[in-house]
């Protein structure tokens, strides 16, 4: 890929995404034979000298005792998933997503889309590239997306709608992503609820008291007849459509997660360090989105 480039900290946040949420990167597959899929192990040299090769001393120490960390991988040397040229890297992610690796597709979803958030700052995503019986492959493009792209384009759509309230919390959005994060974070989460209730309010729907976020969301959606239970069977590819709807629904789960554990509105521990920048980014980057998406089927219908 020409000028193709993926930062230490999308690889960082892509491993953290891992260990934190425990997630096996080499599926249902011993993690040897999900990595000689990708590499010749038994030419690579062993770390442990009772071992001939990279095959052996894996296998020790992550099938038979299990003593190394779930990460580790990134951190192996041999493999420099944390500098090596971006297409290794991204093939190695399109490999945790194959159907020999990975068997449900709701998982396979969830974690393309984890990816996805992940990369779209150093400007890539991964997508279906062809289809072995009716299961699908993924490769890795580069795209012209991200969070300040996304911010950009909820500027123009509010602008034209002159909700000065909405314009300033976009500004302030964009202003504290480096600055201050949990206040990003945290007003990302207000931009969703008032993009929500202002759809609501414009569509005559008085609403139900004080509705968290993921109520409100799910409101909105069943109002502009989005959720999965409004789709026909018979729609062509209604299953992607439905996989799809659902993943906007876990986005901003996501957004009120971190909002209470990390964003602005909640009481900390004095020692608290809350996230940096790059995750104020996941998450103005998953509101602007689901906002923009949210905003633009408003105006269609």
């Amino acid at each position: 890929m020409a000028n193709s480039t993926i930062s230490e900290a999308t690889r960082r946040d892509i491993s953290d995404l891992i260990l934190i949420e425990n997630i096996a990167w080499s599926g249902r597959l011993e993690e040897p034979e999900f990595l000689s899929r990708l590499y010749n192990l038994k030419e690579m040299p062993s770390t442990d000298h009772r071992y001939e090769n990279a095959y052996g001393d894996i296998w020790q120490h992550r099938v038979n005792n299990d003593d190394w960390s779930d990460d580790w991988v990134f951190t192996d040397s041999r493999f420099d998933l944390m500098h090596t040229e971006a297409d290794i890297f991204l093939r190695f992610l399109c490999e945790t997503l194959h159907p020999v690796v990975r068997t449900s597709q709701e998982d396979i979803e969830k974690l393309k889309q984890a990816y996805n958030l992940l990369l779209a700052n150093d400007g890539y995503e991964i997508v279906p590239k062809t289809k072995v019986g009716n299961r699908e492959l993924y490769a890795a493009r580069q795209i012209a997306l991200s969070a300040e792209l996304n911010i950009a384009s909820l500027k123009k759509e509010f602008l034209a709608a002159d909700a000065s309230y909405v314009n300033a919390q976009i500004t302030r959005m964009e202003s504290a992503v480096d600055n201050d994060p949990g206040l990003a974070i945290g007003t990302a989460k207000e931009l969703v609820e008032t993009v929500c209730k202002t759809i609501l309010e414009e569509r005559g729907i008085t609403l139900d008291g004080n509705l968290e976020l993921p109520k409100l969301v799910k409101q909105t959606a069943a109002e502009l007849k989005l959720t999965p239970s409004d789709i026909p069977d018979e729609v062509k590819a209604s299953d992607s459509i439905k996989r799809l709807l659902k993943n906007l629904a876990d986005i901003t789960y996501g957004v009120a997660e971190l909002r209470n554990s990390y964003g602005t509105g909640h009481g900390k521990n004095a020692k608290s360090r809350g996230l940096s920048s790059r995750h104020a980014k996941l998450a103005v980057g998953a509101a602007s989105t689901l906002a923009i998406f949210l905003v633009e089927t408003h105006g269609e219908r």
